[in-house]
């Protein structure tokens, strides 16, 4: 999964489905999300966007969008904010939820 940065972003989430998981590497439920969401990503091939924004490197993005916990997942929809989740999020709860939009 590609890690967006503020120069990027906007770009990145125009189109279609796109989920962004806002994480930080010193974080335990991060490290624990990131491979359900890397298995999603397999599961739904060119379906869906998955990225991901460090909210140490990029903190006005997780300002921009309110992250205030991590990790805090949003799906976007043609650029628009769809749906938030924060916090470790089961992979059948995060397939489904995922799938709705397509």
């Amino acid at each position: 999964m590609k890690v967006l940065g503020l120069k990027d972003f906007d770009e990145s989430i125009k189109k279609g489905i796109v989920v962004v998981d806002f994480f930080a590497n010193w974080c335990g439920p991060c490290r624990m999300m990131s491979p359900i969401l890397e298995d999603i990503a397999v599961e739904l091939g060119d379906k869906v966007s998955i990225y991901k924004v460090d909210v140490d490197e990029s903190e006005s993005l997780a300002r921009r969008y309110g992250v205030m916990s991590i990790p805090t997942i949003i799906i976007f929809e043609n650029g628009e904010e769809r749906e938030k989740h924060i916090g470790l999020w089961q992979y059948e709860d995060a397939l489904d939820t995922i799938k709705s939009f397509l």
